[in-house]
């Protein structure tokens, strides 16, 4: 079984849905953010602020690049991973990218309400939310779109729900590979 690649935007549901999908599955779980926050010994917004986001994409390729060698592992993403071509190419070869996407208005709602928000994820641009949300997905969405082997709408759904869409797109690639717990 290949890995799980789960990639969207921020507070699409990728660290949630991959936790559960993890649990459900019986596979290792790794967020490619929390990885880079344990190796720096520092979180994402003191290492943007320090070095910029230069230094954040670089340190991201690093974990990216310790994590290809996984196998039958649940791979969350930072939102921006794929910006990068080695990052694409390295996560491919031995994976399945699920594509979490939801509409800019529930996103934002995700944002402002979740605590890692406001304490990890610092503004991608100088616009106002809404502007950085629209404008980011803008940008992002046909890379998101050509890499998605799968694609789930996270609007309005519960992670279980989302999970079991997941499953069932896992079992018709491979019934015997994907059993759920």
């Amino acid at each position: 079984m290949k890995n799980i690649i789960l990639i969207g935007y921020r507070c699409t549901g990728k660290t949630s849905i991959g936790e559960k999908l993890s649990e459900r599955l019986g596979l290792p779980f790794f967020d490619t953010d929390d990885l880079i926050v344990e190796q720096a010994g520092m979180p994402i917004s003191k290492i943007v602020e320090e070095g910029g986001w230069d230094l954040f994409r670089r340190k991201e390729k690093e974990a990216i690049r310790g994590l290809s060698s996984m196998k039958k592992s649940i791979i969350a993403t930072g939102g921006g991973a794929f910006e990068n071509q080695e990052n694409r190419e390295t996560l491919k070869r031995n994976g399945l990218f699920v594509w979490l996407t939801a509409d800019a208005a529930t996103i934002i709602r995700r944002m402002i309400s979740d605590e890692k928000s406001r304490s990890q994820r610092p503004s991608l641009s100088s616009d106002d939310l809404y502007r950085e949300t629209t404008m980011i997905l803008k940008k992002r969405e046909p890379t998101y779109r050509e890499l998605a082997n799968f694609t789930v709408d996270t609007s309005g759904k519960r992670i279980e729900g989302i999970v079991d869409d997941i499953l069932t797109f896992l079992k018709h690639l491979n019934p015997t590979d994907c059993t759920d717990k």
